[in-house]
């Protein structure tokens, strides 16, 4: 470690506040606008060539965010606008080992003075090394983004399959029944924290920024006891459930993939058939619109009961022709689930490194 220095960020690098720029005034194109908590946007215009990192400056504080592309930096972000001769993925890697929530000067929005963290004391390897540790990172999140765009791909073909079979090829003859038909509605409960029954438990607890662009969910920042398991009114969720989203943000279609909670914004069918899985899956995936009109009531706040939910009717194509689709996409979906395993499995990788890697108590050869 003797060749590593220790430094202040500002000596490593220069952050600049981001530049304003409402909705109403975005232009057309194809220039990522870069906000405090990833793309919010495109413009015709950039404001920072690329590679170029930004970290939260207002709302979501200090995620960091690398982007590939000249970008334009929100106002809504803190941007580097000086390397200072370091390694940019280096550098992004390194804002993500930071917490920078500690140096919340917001009251009612959280907010992030550049000046504040420029002080912080960093141990900082020189550039080959930091290069190697940027490989190292960059190389597990390279693979976690291969699979990601595998399981869309998966994903958009196993749509194509639902619209050929049941949109384009739909028959007139099929009777129509409610989702209470196809399996038992479930509706989600939020359990006391009061009475610690998050606390150290191994039970997930799904609640709606888990299901945002995942097929299955895996894991979630709450876990229940057995103590909250069983204060649970509704009944446990066993794996491959199919849980929407249906209050405030609605129309998120995901399955559980073990024994699992959600709360009470979550309505959730457990199918009685197995062959009803992937075809309900489908189903709700392609009804947004139907959910929302639905869920919409003339109120502010979108919210679809369970019992309207488990009364949408959707076609009843009949067991035989059920069971050739489920075993036509059943592949597809198992090797999704084959590499959702893998990305968890790396991206814990990753966050275990990075602190290590970062702090020298693992090296890199170069």
């Amino acid at each position: 470690m003797s060749e590593w220095k220790n430094v202040k960020l500002g000596d490593i690098l220069t952050l600049q506040r981001g530049h304003d720029l409402p909705k109403s005034q975005m232009k057309p194109g194809n220039i990522p606008v870069a906000g405090s908590n990833g793309i919010i946007g495109y413009h015709d215009d950039s404001t920072t060539k690329a590679p170029g990192v930004t970290i939260g400056r207002s709302g979501n504080l200090g995620n960091a965010h690398l982007y590939t592309k000249d970008f334009w930096a929100h106002n809504t972000t803190l941007y580097v606008k000086d390397f200072k001769e370091n390694d940019q993925i280096f550098v992004y890697y390194l804002l993500k080992s930071i917490n920078f929530k500690q140096f919340n000067v917001g009251s009612a929005v959280p907010t992030l003075n550049r000046n504040h963290i420029h002080p912080l004391p960093i141990n900082l390897p020189p550039l080959p090394e930091q290069k190697a540790i940027a490989e190292v990172l960059s190389s597990l999140d390279d693979k976690i983004d291969l699979l990601h765009r595998q399981n869309k791909t998966l994903e958009a073909m196993a749509e194509t399959l639902f619209r050929q079979w049941f949109v384009e090829k739909a028959d007139e003859s099929w009777e129509e029944k409610s989702l209470s038909f196809f399996g038992e509605i479930v509706c989600g409960k939020t359990p006391s924290k009061k009475r610690k029954e998050f606390h150290d438990g191994s039970i997930p607890f799904i609640k709606i920024p888990d299901m945002h662009h995942k097929t299955f969910v895996f894991s979630t920042v709450d876990t229940l006891t057995e103590e909250g398991k069983n204060s649970q009114i509704k009944k446990t969720l066993p794996e491959k459930s199919i849980c929407v989203s249906c209050i405030a943000t609605v129309g998120l279609v995901t399955f559980t993939t073990e024994e699992s909670h959600t709360n009470q914004q979550i309505n959730s069918i457990i199918p009685f058939k197995s062959h009803y899985r992937y075809y309900l899956y489908l189903q709700m995936r392609s009804s947004y619109d139907l959910l929302h009109a639905l869920a919409s009531g003339g109120t502010a706040t979108l919210n679809l009961n369970t019992g309207n939910f488990s009364k949408i009717n959707i076609p009843l194509p009949g067991d035989k022709k059920l069971k050739e689709f489920h075993n036509s996409v059943e592949p597809k979906f198992d090797k999704i689930y084959s590499n959702q395993k893998q990305i968890i499995t790396l991206k814990k990788l990753r966050d275990t490194l990075l602190p290590k890697l970062m702090s020298g108590k693992v090296r890199v050869e170069i």
